[in-house]
């Protein structure tokens, strides 16, 4: 079951990334569930659910902790109990997760999808993309900012928070690698850094927070 690509972004923050291409009996090996945990899987009804949530798992494993290692308040974001930030991410046949010793983090995943060109309206200022060569890139782009705002979204997780009025990216290059974003809420304003990688079509973004000084 090999772990399709490791990131160590500092030396306090690590991403590992999984491709799922193993039966829901291999991953089921040397994964210990709690009791939570397993009634969550046994209600999912696609077996593809089912093999990424024990993926993760299995990344679990590979950062070092089990599943009893990690808990969830009430608006779904985990945590880990020695006091370490997660954020978890699955699409498709891709899961992963980022694992922070400090700072505040979040993950996400996406499928590189033309659906994205009807839906960017809701999240993010479409004019701003007209100058890219052509829709591919206008997709590629709008992946990586959807997936920069999810990501600052699981580090916020606070209900109401719009994508659109609250979540802002700065400008980038696809050869840049990196960005930076900016969350405005409530009168509260936070920094952000973001890196984006692509692999077998889909899009990876990962953020952490800047904490002020």
């Amino acid at each position: 079951m090999p772990i399709y690509k490791t990131i160590t972004v500092s030396n306090t923050i690590q991403v590992y990334i999984w491709k799922v291409t193993e039966s829901e009996n291999e991953l089921v090996q040397n994964v210990v569930l709690t009791e939570n945990c397993q009634n969550r899987m046994f209600g999912m009804k696609s077996e593809l659910h089912r093999r990424a949530f024990l993926s993760i798992r299995h990344l679990f494993l590979e950062a070092g902790f089990e599943d009893k290692d990690v808990f969830y308040n009430e608006f779904g974001k985990p945590f880990l109990h020695d006091g370490r930030h997660i954020s978890i991410t699955h699409s498709n046949n891709f899961t992963a997760i980022i694992i922070s010793d400090t700072a505040e983090v979040g993950i996400d995943i996406e499928k590189q999808r033309d659906k994205i060109l009807r839906i960017a309206h809701k999240f993010t200022p479409i004019e701003e993309y007209r100058t890219l060569a052509n829709s591919e890139a206008i997709i590629r782009k709008l992946t990586i900012v959807w997936g920069a705002k999810e990501s600052l979204y699981k580090i916020y997780a606070q209900p109401g928070l719009s994508f659109l009025k609250h979540i802002d990216v700065q400008d980038f290059s696809f050869s840049d690698l990196e960005a930076t974003a900016q969350i405005r809420y409530e009168g509260q304003k936070s920094n952000y850094e973001i890196a984006f990688l692509e692999f077998e079509g889909f899009t990876c973004v990962y953020a952490q927070h800047i904490l002020e000084r």
